[in-house]
């Protein structure tokens, strides 16, 4: 069985690396424009779905299991992507501070075989309380460029933001290894060769 990461994420690939030996690396080019959505949690799943779907259908992909992944961080009803400038990177961690919101990750496992196409999407939450943290200390995190490809606009691995979580850690860090493991063996158990 042949694995392909629909993300050029640094960290997905390391998750993904502590679960699959090999695996080659393909970028999706899905349009991330999705017209509506009902929930966070509908959100990345929809894009993620796009992006393994984006990267399944090409040919060169034919019967490869292709895993796509979409991470997003929602607080107070509003979804936060990646920071547009450093202007909005200031606005979401200070929106954040001292405050708990909620991490999603959806993850699709995609395959195109023959005439044949299976899809499995599911997704991950976690709770994210956030310290107090000052304007200056923003500010030199900003400067650091840590937050401009995050969702949020951090890394929970990046240290002194977070005061606890309540669920998956690998999730925050965009990628649910203990979801992923789940629908490798449920891939690998045969139900879908």
């Amino acid at each position: 069985m042949k694995f392909v990461l629909a993300s050029a994420s640094p960290r997905r690939k390391e998750l993904l690396a502590e679960l699959i030996t090999t695996f080659e690396i393909c970028p999706s080019n899905a349009d991330e424009n999705v017209a509506s959505y009902s929930s966070p949690e509908d959100l990345v799943l929809q894009l993620a779905a796009l992006k393994a779907q984006e990267v399944a259908l090409r040919p060169e992909h034919e019967g490869k299991i292709v895993i796509g992944s979409d991470t997003v961080v929602a607080f107070d009803g509003e979804v936060l992507g990646k920071p547009k400038d450093e202007a909005d990177a200031f606005r979401m961690l200070k929106m954040l501070s001292g405050k708990k919101h909620a991490v999603y990750t959806g993850v699709c496992f995609a395959r195109k075989q023959g005439e044949d196409f299976y899809q499995e999407t599911r997704a991950e939450k976690t709770d994210v309380y956030f310290v107090e943290l000052s304007d200056d200390w923003i500010h030199a995190y900003i400067a650091g460029g840590s937050p401009m490809d995050k969702a949020g606009a951090y890394g929970i691995q990046d240290g002194g933001l977070v005061e606890k979580i309540e669920g998956s850690y690998t999730n925050v860090v965009g990628f649910p290894l203990e979801l992923v493991q789940e629908m490798l063996e449920k891939i690998r158990g045969g139900q879908h060769d």
